[in-house]
């Protein structure tokens, strides 16, 4: 009888340590495709309206990063390259650290529905729907932003220092080669992916803010190209050319070649096909292919047609 009790006991005892650990413990790389699958099912026929707001607010989180980028590089001429992008690359990660907790529909994140469509259970139908209101909804905040943080007279900021630094990183984004730009895209995209599937596995807040800071970090440092930030970048400076010639003129800045179709021929369109590639076929097609096939496991959620 004794015997018994401590039995009962000591079962008890290790049934409350594993479900601590379950509790605590980040989850494992095969879990993870398991919820990105259900984030997936899940974000797909969201209605239009919430979609719509959601993605307007990852649009301006990620412009918001991108005014904080800006200003950790503003006067660091005389410091080392490489030091001064990884300041700007960690103070970046703000922008999806917003969309990941705060909730936020993210265009280049989003490319990990196709997880869920390959195992069949949403259609390409919602998979294109999705990525194109998230995508428009993501441009509309990012030159919202823009816009209001030119009519703060933000580029005038430290004797005009932001302002020359924004130019710098918008004129930078324009004269890149077509096939540059879908590599760098693909190779941004990546490391984004990866920090949505890293956040994938947390448990709590912290887990989510630490893990996504070093892949963000990463691409902005390595000068790696996003979209969605573009959408940022690139728009404030046009607006700071149109509507402030003055502080161009005196500044000395180029500007000539800055123009919006150049932003969306030369920079917007190789970005988004490279984001693409990197988010769909990098990371979320591999993971599939690894975890979530056929043969990797069983009991399928629900086919949908296509």
């Amino acid at each position: 009888m004794k015997k018994a009790g401590e039995h009962a006991n000591r079962a008890w005892s290790l049934r409350r340590e594993l479900t601590a650990r379950n509790f605590v413990d980040a989850l494992l790389p095969q879990e993870m495709a398991v919820r990105a699958e259900e984030v997936g099912v899940r974000k797909a026929p969201m209605d239009p309206l919430s979609l719509f707001a959601l993605a307007v607010l990852a649009g301006a989180f990620i412009a918001l990063g991108g005014v904080f980028a800006t200003t950790a590089l503003a006067g660091t001429a005389a410091v080392a390259w490489g030091p001064a992008r990884v300041l700007a690359g960690a103070v970046f990660s703000l922008g999806l650290i917003l969309v990941v907790v705060g909730g936020a529909e993210l265009f280049t994140g989003n490319n990990l529905i196709v997880m869920a469509w390959a195992s069949r259970r949403v259609s390409t139908w919602a998979v294109v729907r999705n990525w194109s209101i998230v995508f428009t909804g993501n441009f509309i905040g990012a030159v919202c932003t823009a816009a209001t943080v030119y009519v703060a007279g933000t580029h005038r900021a430290g004797g005009g220092v932001f302002g020359a630094t924004a130019f710098a990183i918008a004129q930078a984004k324009l004269d890149l080669g077509f096939v540059q730009a879908v590599a760098l895209g693909t190779l941004c995209n990546a490391l984004v992916c990866l920090a949505v599937w890293l956040a994938l596995s947390a448990r709590t807040t912290a887990d989510r803010v630490l893990v996504i800071v070093p892949p963000i970090s990463a691409f902005v440092a390595t000068g790696f190209e996003h979209s969605i930030a573009n959408m940022y970048f690139v728009p404030f400076v046009l607006l700071v050319a149109a509507f402030d010639p003055g502080f161009v003129a005196a500044s000395g800045l180029p500007a000539h070649s800055l123009t919006w179709m150049a932003f969306l021929g030369r920079n917007l369109l190789p970005v988004t096909l490279g984001n693409l590639i990197g988010g769909t076929v990098l990371v979320g097609g591999i993971y599939w292919f690894i975890y979530l096939r056929p043969r990797a496991r069983t009991g399928r959620g629900p086919v949908v047609s296509k």
